[in-house]
């Protein structure tokens, strides 16, 4: 899908797929900033390659990080039948 977002004050299209669009909305909206300023920021900080590319790998090692996080805070018990669970 095709969007035209404003990046340092200069319009440009992006090609992304949905779900890199929705992951992009539910990490602004956690941030308290807009879709452009996040693209600003994404776009700032790149090193090589395009916007969407960067995008992707943005959002990619946003979500990546949230699940590693979320792991790591969770110790495996065994329950006394034997099986494991995550408390």
């Amino acid at each position: 899908m095709k969007r035209s977002v404003v990046v340092g004050g200069h319009k440009t299209s992006v090609s992304l797929e949905e779900a890199f669009w929705s992951g992009m909305k539910e990490i602004s909206g956690g941030r308290g900033v807009t879709l452009a300023v996040l693209v600003g920021e994404i776009d700032a900080d790149r090193q090589q390659g395009n916007l969407s590319s960067a995008i992707r790998l943005f959002v990619l090692d946003h979500f990546k990080r949230a699940a590693d996080s979320r792991g790591q805070s969770k110790e495996a018990v065994s329950s006394n039948d034997g099986r494991v669970v995550l408390s």
